[in-house]
C-alpha cells in the first residue's frame, strides 16, 4: 500500500476502479456485453462504479477500497477547497430486469433527521433503451397524499405516476422527495449524492420491506424531477448540472490533454478546476495515459477517478468512444 502522504504526483495518478455487483430480485443473470460475470444463478441489478467497497484496480493504490482511499486522503482526491468528506458520489449502472419498486428518497434534512448525513438526489443518463422504454418520474397533476395512500392500500398506486418514454442519450433529473420508479427496458447510469436510503412505497407484493410512513413523510408533490434539455457548449455537452454534480458528455475527437479539460469549467469556478473527476466509458474504448504513471485502458462500462492531485495526462480516442466526466459539486461553497 503506498503511504499516503507521498507527494509524487504519479501516486494520485487517475486510476480504474473495479465495479461490485449488487444482487436485486429484479436484476439479470447476465450483464454481458457490459460485464462478464460468473454464471452462478444470481441476479444482478447495479454495478456500483464508486461504492465505498469498490476496489481500485490500477495504479499505486491497487486494492484498497474507495472508501479507505478517501479516508486517508481527502484532499488528495478532493482538492483543497472542497471540503473535507467521504466519497461525495455513488454512480451505478441500473439493469432492470422487471420493475423497481416505487420508491423515494429523502433530503438532507429529512435524512439527518433520522440520523443519516444526507439525502439522495440522483439523475439518470440513459445508455440504451428498448423501443416502449420507461420511467416512472412524479406523480400526475393533482394526485393528493389520500389517493397516494388509497393507491398503496389497493394496489392501484402506478395509476397515479407520471410515465416518461426513454431514448438513448436522455438525462432525467429525480431530486429528493420524488416518488419515482425504474421500468424494464433500458440501462441507466445512475448519479446520486453517496447515500443509498431508499423508502419503498409499493412493491408489487413481492414481500419486502415497505418503509410507507416515512416515504410519505419524505413525499413532495411538486419537484423539479424531469427530462434536462443538454446544454450544448464547445467540446462538451452538459447533461445535468445540479447542486451535488455535474454530468458532462465530452468531445474527445482523437486524444484530449487534461489541460484542455480543466479548461471546460464555467467562468468562476477555478475552485473546482482541479477538483476530483470520474470519467465513464458510456461507449468504445480510451486509454488514460501521462509521463510517470502506466497507461490505464478503459472499455465500456469502465470508471476511472482523475484525482485532484492528478498528474498532466492524455485520453485518447481507441474506437467509437462516447467519455463521460461526472464532477461532485458542494453546495456550501460559494460561487
Amino acid at each position: 500500500m503506498a503511504n499516503y502522504s507521498e507527494s509524487t504526483p504519479s501516486v494520485w495518478a487517475p486510476f480504474r476502479i473495479a465495479p461490485w455487483f449488487s444482487e436485486r430480485p429484479w436484476g439479470f443473470p447476465d450483464l454481458q456485453p457490459w460485464y462478464d460475470l460468473p454464471a452462478d444463478g444470481k441476479l444482478i441489478g447495479e454495478a456500483w462504479l464508486t461504492g465505498d467497497q469498490c476496489i481500485v484496480a490500477t495504479g499505486a493504490h491497487a486494492g484498497q477500497t474507495l472508501g479507505a482511499l478517501f479516508a486517508g486522503a481527502p484532499e488528495s482526491l478532493l482538492g483543497k477547497s472542497a471540503p473535507r468528506t467521504a466519497s461525495p458520489l455513488l454512480i451505478k449502472v441500473i439493469f432492470a430486469k422487471e420493475k423497481l419498486s416505487v420508491q423515494v428518497h429523502p433530503d438532507d434534512r429529512m435524512a439527518q433527521k433520522y440520523g443519516d448525513p444526507r439525502g439522495k438526489t440522483e439523475c439518470w443518463y440513459v445508455l440504451k433503451a428498448e423501443p416502449g422504454a420507461q420511467v416512472a418520474c412524479g406523480l400526475k397533476p393533482g394526485i393528493t397524499l389520500d389517493e397516494v395512500k388509497t393507491g398503496i392500500e389497493a394496489g392501484t398506486l402506478e395509476s397515479s405516476l407520471n410515465l416518461l418514454d426513454l431514448a438513448p442519450g436522455e438525462m432525467v433529473f429525480v431530486d429528493a422527495g420524488t416518488v419515482h420508479a425504474i421500468l424494464p427496458g433500458a440501462i441507466l447510469l445512475e448519479t446520486q449524492q453517496n447515500c443509498d436510503l431508499t423508502y419503498r412505497m409499493y412493491d408489487y407484493g413481492r414481500g419486502r420491506e415497505l418503509h410507507i410512513e416515512k416515504s410519505l413523510e419524505a413525499t413532495r408533490f411538486v419537484t423539479r424531477a424531469g427530462k434536462i434539455a443538454p446544454r450544448q457548449l464547445p467540446g462538451r455537452s452538459i447533461l445535468m448540472d445540479g447542486k451535488y454534480f455535474r454530468v458532462e458528455r465530452l468531445n474527445v475527437a482523437g486524444a484530449r490533454s487534461s489541460a484542455s479539460l480543466e479548461h471546460l469549467f464555467m467562468p468562476g469556478e477555478d475552485e473546482m478546476a482541479r477538483g476530483l473527476a470520474y470519467l465513464f466509458t458510456a461507449a468504445g474504448a480510451a486509454r488514460v495515459a501521462g509521463p510517470g504513471f502506466e497507461a490505464v485502458e478503459m472499455h465500456k462500462g469502465d470508471i476511472v477517478a482523475v484525482p485532484a492531485a492528478s498528474p498532466e495526462f492524455v485520453v485518447e480516442d481507441l474506437g467509437e468512444l462516447e467519455l463521460m466526466r461526472i464532477t461532485p459539486r458542494w453546495p456550501e461553497i460559494k460561487r
